[in-house]
């Protein structure tokens, strides 16, 4: 009788699931609006993966109701160029396939007559949930690392291009235009996207820089767009300050290259201690058994 209600149980949970995903309840205009995880209102561009959020659909609401992502995770899937629901949606799907996979290998076990009994693949089916769970949001944090330090490397080439061309008698706009329209690659398309709303928008180019730099939590373009902005509304010259500042950012950048180049060289350390000390083990273990078989 148990077993009955549980497989009627899960039953009705796979049908009312199955209800949900074909026919998705549609979202109204003001929840959009109201919904802060929304991306409707970002400057950076992002993308989204039809087909993962078309099979995670029914499981998105609850995930979105627990907070995910975060504030942090949100700016790093902004960096990378990933939506909100694509990479939630790739969490559950992993955390599905970590779960179910386990149990259809016991399964297919149990066919060919080799049960493993019930508890490795319950122990392996909660390990592989939580390692696909949290999978995703591992390789997002490791690829904003990557990608800002590639932005902070065309910023500092974009503030090259802006000086100089304010050195050319350009105006600010004009300037920060012709810089974001000569460089290529996903940074400048950033920044080509940011001063392309604050035109549409009619808003002071400055302004959406600086909400691109607090989306993407890249220090340097909020304090690029503030300083352009004493140029803009109060008239400061502020080449030679673009200049101190792309020196700088380069300057910082090699100081990174130079720590993780030595990080990878001390890492490099470990195998190589480990591949000698196996080399003296497999030249002392034929003096050692001859020790050992004379006494």
């Amino acid at each position: 009788m148990t077993a009955a209600i549980l497989f009627g149980l899960g039953a009705g949970l796979g049908l009312w699931l199955v209800v949900i995903w074909a026919i998705p309840p549609q979202a109204t205009l003001r929840g959009r609006f109201a919904d802060p995880t929304d991306d409707i209102g970002s400057v950076a561009a992002v993308t989204e993966t039809p087909w993962a959020t078309a099979l995670a659909r029914p499981l998105l609401p609850s995930l979105r109701a627990l907070g995910l992502p975060g504030g942090q995770l949100a700016r790093d899937l902004r960096v990378v160029g990933r939506g909100a629901d694509t990479h939630l949606a790739m969490k559950a799907l992993l955390a599905c396939a970590g779960l179910l996979t386990p149990l259809l290998l016991q399964g297919l076990l149990a066919v060919l007559g080799v049960p493993l009994g019930f508890e490795v693949p319950l122990v392996l089916a909660l390990v592989g949930a939580a390692a696909g769970f949290i999978a995703p949001e591992i390789e997002v944090r490791g690829k904003a690392t990557r990608a800002r330090a590639q932005f902070r490397a065309a910023l500092s080439a974009f503030l090259d291009l802006v000086w100089i061309t304010l050195a050319g008698g350009s105006g600010v706009e004009a300037a920060l235009l012709a810089a974001a329209d000569v460089g290529r690659g996903g940074a400048f398309g950033q920044l080509r996207r940011a001063l392309d709303a604050a035109q549409l928008t009619r808003t002071a180019p400055w302004t959406t820089l600086r909400r691109l730099g607090e989306e993407l939590d890249v220090a340097e373009l909020a304090e690029l767009a503030a300083s352009i902005s004493l140029a803009g509304t109060e008239g400061a010259k502020v080449r030679t300050s673009l200049a101190a500042k792309a020196a700088a950012l380069r300057t910082h950048l090699v100081a990174d290259a130079e720590a993780d180049a030595q990080a990878a060289t001390e890492r490099m350390a470990l195998p190589v201690t480990l591949l000698f000390l196996g080399f003296l083990g497999f030249i002392a273990y034929p003096a050692v058994t001859q020790v050992l078989n004379g006494l």
